[in-house]
């Protein structure tokens, strides 16, 4: 394959009519989601309280807003600038939201992964240099997430009761270990990975699902980008300590900023707030997310999200604040990441029609 085929723009591997169906699905698990909190724990009670729309009250969670999209393009930012790669903060900004809306409407977020390593392959990065990066970030934010939820699991009150923590407290600590494990296996042992991949293809090319050209070329090019993306860590751990150190700091701002979101809101409707009581809870509604087969965990967010807080908030305010919530953490960008992503793919699909 040429450089420059190499180093074509490519339009995202899900298509249109996919996208479609996922939304779809995606608007449809939130509603029911938001419907199952209405009827078992807010008493099918919903009440509009305008001291949401007070300005202190907006102010604060803009404001949080603007750290929160921030930090989550600097956490990618500066590791890829640790891997040696230049992107400028504009295009990074807009991968966030571009994110942000595929990581929402295709399951268990794969599709964010996907669009993100595309988005960065159409300004010079390396697929093997891109999936490292895109890693790297999401270690980074699991390592926090994975390691804080035992310790809240186990010292908030809030949780000891709770019928759902209690019957998966096990599988929870299995994930917790399978998850870690698998990371450290593609961040650590790339290789290994090879063998595995190689024999996927082989039995694809034996059922005939692939021909013998793609199958050698898939072959060669998953081998190269694995040990591309191998070496790629390696840099990234050998890279400056200045960029490495503010990659984990800002994602650690970035967690931060989405942890407290819950906290500006139920304060903004007059109760008191315990801190580290919301954060803990959205701490482990955040790891229980992960593992959702959901597009963009639909349904079980809201649904996890209900339950956990139904015992600090009354019911006709529980809705109101699981909305809230999924606005400014999901709903507004994933409608910015749409028009962005349309503003990308036009000008490759007008180039198209033209030649």
């Amino acid at each position: 394959m040429s450089a420059q085929d190499e180093n074509a723009p490519r339009q995202p591997l899900v298509s249109g009519r996919r996208l479609l169906v996922f939304s779809g699905l995606f608007a449809l698990l939130t509603f029911l989601g938001f419907y199952a909190v209405y009827a078992q724990f807010a008493g099918k009670s919903l009440v509009f309280d305008t001291r949401l729309l007070a300005w202190s009250t907006v102010l604060s969670i803009s404001g949080l807003f603007v750290v929160y999209i921030l930090s989550d393009g600097l956490r990618l930012y500066f590791t890829l600038r640790a891997l040696g790669q230049r992107v400028p903060l504009s295009q990074i900004f807009r991968l966030v939201f571009i994110n942000i809306f595929f990581s929402n409407v295709t399951p268990m977020a794969t599709g964010g992964g996907v669009a993100q390593i595309w988005y960065l392959q159409r300004h010079g990065v390396r697929v093997g240099t891109a999936t490292a990066a895109t890693t790297i970030r999401t270690v980074l934010a699991v390592v926090f997430i994975f390691t804080l939820t035992p310790v809240f699991l186990l010292t908030l009150d809030a949780l000891h009761n709770q019928t759902l923590i209690s019957r998966i407290s096990w599988i929870l600590s299995v994930l917790i270990v399978l998850y870690l494990g698998f990371f450290a296996v593609v961040l650590l042992r790339a290789r290994w990975l090879i063998g595995p991949v190689s024999r996927v293809l082989k039995a694809l090319r034996w059922l005939h699902l692939i021909s013998q050209e793609r199958h050698i070329r898939w072959q060669y090019k998953c081998r190269r980008e694995m040990l591309h993306f191998s070496y790629s860590f390696a840099i990234y751990l050998q890279g400056p300590k200045a960029y490495v150190s503010l990659s984990i700091f800002f994602t650690f701002l970035f967690l931060l900023s989405l942890f407290s979101f819950p906290a500006l809101i139920i304060a903004g409707l007059g109760y008191h707030v315990d801190y580290i009581v919301t954060t803990g809870l959205l701490v482990v509604t955040t790891f229980v997310m992960y593992f959702s087969p959901t597009p963009g965990a639909a349904g079980i967010s809201e649904g996890v999200f209900g339950s956990f807080f139904s015992g600090i908030l009354t019911p006709d305010h529980l809705i109101l604040v699981i909305l809230a919530w999924r606005v400014v953490t999901v709903y507004i960008g994933m409608l910015v990441g749409l028009v962005i992503m349309q503003l990308e793919i036009a000008p490759g699909k007008k180039a198209r029609e033209t030649t």
